[in-house]
């Protein structure tokens, strides 16, 4: 199994990363700019569609390949860490025209993004669209706007691999270390039995070439995200339907909380996965991806430790908009004996 050498990933990032998008608050208006300066690229851009409150929501496509890949972000408003990586991804592309990664990606593939679904959710920075509607759980009903046009993109496309972009809370560590879950991987299950199919091994296959990368840099912060069953999410009516599914969950890293460091591990994560997908037919090989440990929720971000930890208080920032600017709010969360959890700080109470 073939991967990119991570040297050359750290040594080049600050030429690939896209200065202009930063932090957690990611909106319609910080990316459109991005947009307009690909118009003049081989990246093809249009409006495909409006959101409930008529905000745009854009195509990108490139490539020339068999291989068809679609991917898509913040399907959830507050999950920005993938529009981040994305940008990263298509600077890579337009930077390093000539390089073997990109040439056998453009070469082999056909590469369809929509890098903000739900610019709504984005611009009030929440889960769900303006109608309330997380739009992850609404692939059977289809009652959004922009659920519909996913769809209506899904099935124009029909796409052999789709990279499901989001990101989760501060809350969760890779079991069996002291580590949070930086990066989380999973591959959907197409029903409750969560048997393996042939499609959910390709899905495990590229997870295996993206692990292996992310092992050499951060080891042991990669988790696997559980695999139950939702009859509502997309990823797993996606994979259902045959469309290998990769769901990418950035999470955090140390001191991390714009989550800079994680878009760049989450930008790595996705050119390796096209890039394998780019130089390979058989996507058979999966038993290391259920090696991956699993994902847990055992992290506060703040505990205050007591004697004999009979009076621990554990406290977890909320994410908010405050004066039109991002802000995290310090929350109460847990009183008692919390020994058995882990925080990203840690106090010893005088008392």
């Amino acid at each position: 199994m073939i991967h990119i050498s991570s040297s050359f990933l750290e040594e080049n990032y600050l030429k690939i990363k896209e200065d202009s998008i930063s932090g957690r608050w990611i909106t319609l208006t910080d990316i459109e700019p991005l947009y307009f300066e690909l118009q003049n690229s081989k990246i093809e851009t249009k409006i495909i569609g409006e959101s409930e409150q008529e905000r745009a929501i854009y195509q990108l496509k490139f490539g020339t390949g068999e291989k068809r890949i679609l991917i898509w972000s913040q399907m959830h408003g507050n999950e920005s860490t993938g529009t981040k990586a994305v940008f990263d991804f298509l600077n890579f592309i337009q930077r390093f025209p000539n390089h073997k990664i990109t040439q056998a990606i453009v070469t082999n593939c056909s590469i369809t993004i929509v890098p903000m679904l739900n610019p709504d959710g984005a611009q009030a920075y929440t889960r769900v669209n303006a109608n309330n509607i997380d739009l992850n759980r609404d692939a059977v009903e289809l009652q959004a706007k922009e659920s519909k046009l996913l769809r209506k993109i899904l099935e124009e496309v029909n796409p052999q691999f789709c990279f499901n972009l989001h990101d989760q809370r501060t809350i969760f560590g890779v079991e069996g270390t002291t580590n949070t879950a930086t990066i989380s991987f999973l591959a959907p299950s197409e029903e409750e039995s969560r048997k393996i199919t042939e499609g959910r091994k390709e899905t495990m296959n590229v997870i295996v070439a993206m692990n292996k990368l992310l092992q050499e840099i951060i080891p042991n912060h990669i988790g696997r995200y559980t695999d139950e069953f939702y009859p509502t999410a997309t990823g797993d009516n996606f994979q259902k339907m045959g469309h290998n599914t990769i769901l990418i969950e950035a999470g955090h890293f140390p001191d991390d909380y714009d989550r800079e460091e994680v878009r760049k591990y989450n930008f790595y994560a996705l050119l390796q996965g096209i890039y394998h997908i780019s130089i390979n037919n058989n996507f058979t090989s999966y038993q290391d991806y259920l090696a991956i440990p699993n994902n847990i929720k055992n992290f506060y971000d703040i505990i205050y430790r007591s004697k004999n930890n009979e009076k621990d208080v554990a406290f977890q920032y909320v994410e908010t908009i405050e004066n039109g600017k991002f802000a995290l709010v310090l929350t109460k969360e847990k009183e008692g004996n919390l020994s058995s959890y882990l925080a990203h700080k840690e106090f010893i109470k005088n008392s």
